[in-house]
């Protein structure tokens, strides 16, 4: 028999998140430590953080997080960048050496601005343009990967477990006033530095404890509308859904959550007048995003959260309060490390969003 830590757990993957509904900003030492009680829901083959409110000095500009393989596929992707941006501030991203972080790819940031002259060729708004420039480098060059492409957010991540990531890129050092942070057991996909979560496109960024059986009819469905799903994993498909029913579509998070997670026919017969005909309408029209299998996810946005379950309920999470801080994580102990007289704990129930926003104003 295998030792403990060396066998396969389906329902393994750590989540977490905190928020402050009042804007205000947070070390990421504190998202680091709920992790480190999860440890064992992850191997070493994955860890990651997106955060939230971190870059205010450049909070006008798309701040994106690149992986290269080498110098001179760096040098390339530049030459691209400034055929379409102007590129305002171009550094490497600070990073500390640690015995459990190795292969470290070159790791860099640029803050960009879209050029006027190469939006009014494509015709095509910012958000579409960046998006659209996201897709061309993650498939067309190899050696490179655009990992985090959102304005004042960023994505961390790298193979190993999320809290050596935390320490490799000093997040103690960033503030943010959202952290959202995953700890991956890889079942079907390796394990490597993009692979990691938070998977992001623009300013949404996926942290997801699960499997999902729809893999294929989700990905042939995004397919059709421009996305590319490079990595085979689910992850990347959840977080191109959930770009395409918000931004694309203009549908709220509980629409976009009544997608993914639709309650059954059943359970919508029983609705009354005018939920039960909203629900039919998004069940009939999207009826191929619909994800189907056990999952728990944490949607970042600009301005808030988003934490959802599968209908079924068949990954656990956890919500908590404190002042005007929420927690949200896989286990209870991960939310006492962040705040340990958090109150109010209880579990979303099955295709429930939990929706917690920043007030306006306040970041």
């Amino acid at each position: 028999m295998k030792p403990e830590g060396q066998v396969r757990i389906p329902s393994g993957c750590a989540i977490a998140a905190v928020i402050s509904k009042d804007g205000n900003r947070m070390s990421g030492k504190m998202i680091c430590e709920a992790m480190k009680p999860m440890h064992d829901r992850s191997n070493g083959l994955g860890g990651g953080f997106a955060a939230y409110g971190i870059y205010p000095e450049y909070k006008d500009f798309y701040a994106l997080h690149l992986f290269f393989n080498q110098r001179a596929t760096r040098k390339n992707c530049e030459v691209f960048l400034k055929e379409r941006f102007e590129i305002v501030k171009s550094e490497i991203i600070p990073t500390r050496k640690i015995p459990a972080i190795t292969d470290e790819p070159i790791i860099w940031r640029y803050f960009v601005a879209p050029l006027r002259s190469a939006l009014a060729a494509m015709q095509v708004d910012e958000k579409e343009f960046v998006a659209r420039t996201v897709m061309k480098i993650n498939t067309e060059m190899p050696g490179a990967y655009v990992f985090s492409s959102g304005k004042n957010m960023g994505t961390f991540k790298a193979v190993g477990f999320p809290e050596d990531v935390g320490e490799f890129y000093k997040l103690e050092e960033y503030e943010g006033y959202a952290w959202t942070a995953h700890g991956r057991y890889p079942t079907n996909t390796p394990g490597w530095w993009g692979g990691a979560h938070p998977f992001t496109l623009l300013d949404y960024s996926i942290v997801h404890n699960g499997e999902i059986s729809s893999y294929d009819a989700n990905r042939r469905f995004i397919e059709m509308f421009g996305y590319k799903c490079n990595l085979q994993t689910d992850t990347e498909v959840i977080t191109y859904i959930m770009d395409y029913l918000l931004r694309r579509q203009g549908l709220t998070l509980e629409e976009a959550a009544s997608v993914i997670a639709a309650p059954f026919w059943s359970t919508i017969q029983g609705k009354a007048e005018p939920e039960r005909q909203r629900l039919s309408w998004l069940r009939t029209v999207f009826p191929s995003l619909l994800i189907t299998g056990p999952f728990s996810i944490i949607l970042g946005f600009d301005g808030g959260l988003m934490a959802l379950n599968d209908r079924l309920k068949l990954r656990s999470m956890v919500v908590g309060k404190k002042d005007d801080k929420v927690f949200i994580a896989s286990e209870e102990a991960a939310i006492r490390a962040m705040e340990p007289d958090a109150d109010n704990i209880w579990a979303p129930a099955g295709g429930e969003p939990v929706i917690i926003n920043v007030k306006d104003g306040a970041f």
